[in-house]
């Protein structure tokens, strides 16, 4: 369920990027300019099959007349990307929301590192795009299974070894280390991670010595241990517009027992993945349990992912 009127776009242009990756040129059925994004944004995509997912952008934000993305093929998915992959071809319609940034890129951060795996690029590529067009300094560490699966490949080998540092599982005989990757970090460097949850979680790890702020993660899949954590202690909730007290049960989400009462309210991933069901907090201690909100935002305690998150007070009084 999307939080705002979807827009129709057209595939005008459909290329194997690499591997099971492919990229999609998305451009207005009716002309004109498209919503404008910024670096780090996706869009949540309606399949003519019924799934919703999100896909970042990997053109240039200062582009209006087309979103470009790239999907990988995911064996073990729920059927998203199987769908694209063998349905999709130029002059299909889909059915898109506008772009939502949970991802921002820190304009005034003194350089930057990326860190991405697989198809974990896409947001990175966007990234890359706008600090070249701001000539701010840059770096990537992007780590793949092998040079086949590597999506941009071509296109990154252009910046080159100054820029940009590959790592091929396959060739290396081994995975990145991260920490490694991580070290050597100039004062005002920011770091900005996307891919698999091992190397997320790695750069969890080695993040854990940086100031606070240093770095910033996109997540595409929930850990494997986030079902283990989504229960918790009952508590009550408050809806201020309306007064009216519920009651959130200790194996039920804040969204679910909004549902429970006959409450709509926007979401999507169920997973604290995509900020859809993003809710501010009027009063109360919020236990945040996504992969959105950055630690100054989770400090503010000013918003919750109402599919996920919990409470550590008594009460939650919501902007609902």
């Amino acid at each position: 369920m999307a939080s705002a009127a979807l827009l129709t776009v057209q595939v005008s242009e459909v290329s194997a990027e690499a591997r099971d990756v492919v990229r999609l040129e998305l451009r207005p059925v009716s002309g004109g300019a498209l919503p404008p994004f910024e670096a780090g944004s996706h869009i949540e995509v309606t399949l003519p099959n019924g799934l919703v997912r999100h896909y970042s952008m990997v053109n240039d934000c200062r582009e209006t007349d087309r979103y470009v993305i790239a999907v990988g093929r995911a064996a073990a998915g729920k059927g998203g990307s199987d769908y694209i992959h063998r349905q999709v071809r130029c002059g299909s319609q889909l059915r898109i929301s506008p772009p939502r940034n949970n991802f921002h890129l820190d304009p005034k951060a003194g350089s930057y590192l990326f860190l991405a795996g697989g198809i974990g690029i896409t947001p990175i590529m966007a990234m890359i795009r706008w600090a070249e067009a701001h000539k701010r300094p840059w770096r990537l560490v992007y780590a793949s299974r092998s040079r086949q699966r590597m999506a941009f490949y071509e296109e990154l080998c252009g910046f080159g070894p100054e820029h940009v540092h590959f790592h091929f599982d396959d060739e290396r005989g081994c995975v990145l280390d991260v920490a490694e990757a991580m070290a050597g970090l100039a004062p005002d460097e920011q770091i900005y991670c996307c891919g698999p949850a091992p190397l997320m979680k790695a750069a969890e790890e080695a993040a854990k010595s940086l100031p606070p702020g240093t770095i910033r993660f996109e997540w595409f899949d929930a850990p494997d241990d986030a079902a283990a954590d989504a229960k918790g202690e009952e508590f009550r909730i408050r809806l201020n517009r309306s007064g009216r007290e519920l009651t959130v049960p200790a194996d039920k989400s804040i969204l679910e027992t909004l549902e429970a009462n006959g409450i709509i309210h926007p979401f999507s991933c169920r997973e604290g993945l995509c900020g859809t069901c993003q809710t501010g907090v009027c009063e109360g201690e919020p236990d945040h349990r996504d992969y959105v909100l950055s630690d100054e935002e989770r400090a503010a305690g000013d918003k919750m992912m109402v599919c996920v998150s919990r409470a550590k007070s008594p009460l939650l009084v919501l902007d609902l």
